[in-house]
């Protein structure tokens, strides 16, 4: 019973350290930002499509903006766009 117990409490603790970052070490902050630009330009994606690239930027897989175009943007590590592909 004492080993359910201690389990339960280290799952506890440990949960809000998973939270913090996004798969593949993005942290949630980043993603959120992302996010939050991409509902700007008017386009949607699944947070899980986002990946860190080697130079510190991001390539956002399946992007859908309005009227239906899917593209692949890159962005710095600023999260500034520097590249888009129609797909």
């Amino acid at each position: 019973m004492k080993r359910i117990i201690f389990a339960c409490a280290a799952l506890a603790l440990a949960t809000p350290v998973f939270a913090e970052s996004h798969e593949g070490g993005i942290p949630q902050e980043t993603v959120d930002a992302i996010m939050s630009m991409l509902t700007d330009m008017e386009c949607q994606m699944a947070p899980d499509d986002i990946e860190m690239e080697d130079d510190g930027g991001y390539e956002l897989d399946d992007v859908i903006c309005k009227g239906g175009n899917q593209f692949d943007i890159e962005l710095d590590a600023d999260l500034n766009e520097v590249g888009r592909r129609a797909e």
